[in-house]
């Protein structure tokens, strides 16, 4: 096994197939939780409902409000053959960031349900196109594309789920207290908690929240050998007063997922409460904020993973992925969830 944190090769691991979840557990705080403390080098294996036990009763915990759009559209281009698009984000001038399945050109037309219609106005190098949407002649602004992927549009499930999304992933795939749309992937982390659990929590816990919509980038795998060249994707943020307090204050922060980790220490370096944020997390650039980290399986050689080891280290990361896949722990978005304290 390597250890050099700058080489990609650091971050692989072998994941058994039938460990990647197709569904989340049901309920969903029955998931199981292994949690690790730092300080004692120790493990524990136990329900992610009994995650109240586990959490230091000082600290402050912050999640992600962001809600995941109908960003998956299926349609046709005007000569007939089929195209999907992935919405991804907004990028101004009512211009759209997206990804199309299917071999398009500039000024190739897509038609989709509800009368809506795309124009591709550039390829870009990473595989994305930018578009622009119309309804009936009219461009189609941010807000009136939300109303029209609610009603046209299918939730888009990640990759690695080989499935049809089902009408019950428009809930699975949500976390219960979604408020900002804008993204295409669930902070899921997040995804654990039941109505009654995140009460309890909120009823012992102070809970503050920070908007950042998750992109399509989020699965990318990092291509490069020396993980210092990849390009991390941006992502919009935003974080209220309440929030920022508590990141500028010293009380220890217990970050609800990745997406909460980026946003935290993006903000704690570059001190603005709305952007795009970028930052990139590994054993070389290591958290210097965030204090606690609930978490999900991530997959191989991302940049996921490698925030993970920007925690833990990368020997201690590949122990504690081993022991999850030797306790047949479930991966990735409808999977298990770990506690780093």
């Amino acid at each position: 096994m390597r250890s050099d944190p700058c080489s990609i090769d650091s971050y692989d691991y072998y994941l058994p197939p039938h460990l990647i979840a197709s569904h989340p557990a049901n309920p969903k705080d029955s998931a199981k939780l292994l949690v690790y403390d730092r300080q004692k080098d120790r493990i524990t294996h136990a329900i992610f409902r009994d995650i109240l036990e586990f959490l230091p009763s000082n600290a402050k915990i912050i999640l992600n409000d962001t809600k995941v759009v109908k960003a998956r559209l299926f349609g046709h281009k005007e000569s007939g053959g089929k195209v999907e698009l992935l919405f991804n984000s907004p990028i101004g001038e009512d211009r759209y960031l997206v990804y199309i399945r299917g071999r398009v050109k500039v000024s190739t037309k897509l038609f989709f349900g509800d009368s809506l219609e795309a124009k591709v106005l550039v390829l870009n190098r990473d595989g994305s196109r930018i578009v622009r949407f119309y309804r009936n002649g009219k461009t189609v602004e941010l807000e009136e594309l939300y109303h029209i992927l609610d009603k046209i549009g299918h939730i888009p499930l990640p990759p690695y789920i080989k499935r049809e999304n089902k009408q019950e992933d428009e809930k699975d795939y949500q976390t219960i207290f979604a408020k900002q749309e804008g993204a295409v992937a669930a902070p899921t982390a997040s995804l654990h908690f039941t109505p009654t659990l995140f009460q309890k929590m909120q009823e012992q816990y102070e809970t503050f929240f920070v908007t950042l919509h998750v992109g399509a980038g989020t699965f990318k795998p990092v291509e490069v050998e020396n993980i210092l060249d990849h390009k991390m994707h941006k992502e919009f943020y935003s974080i209220p007063l309440s929030t920022k307090k508590i990141i500028e204050s010293e009380k220890p922060i217990v970050a609800v997922g990745t997406t909460v980790t980026r946003t935290i220490e993006y903000y704690y370096q570059h001190r603005e409460l709305e952007g795009e944020a970028d930052i990139f997390l590994h054993p070389n650039n290591p958290p210097k904020r965030v204090n606690h980290l609930l978490t999900n399986f991530h997959l191989p050689k991302s940049t996921l993973l490698m925030l993970v080891a920007s925690f833990v280290g990368i020997e201690k990361m590949h122990r504690l992925y081993q022991e999850a896949i030797d306790r047949e722990y479930r991966f990735y978005s409808y999977g298990d969830a770990m506690l780093i304290l």
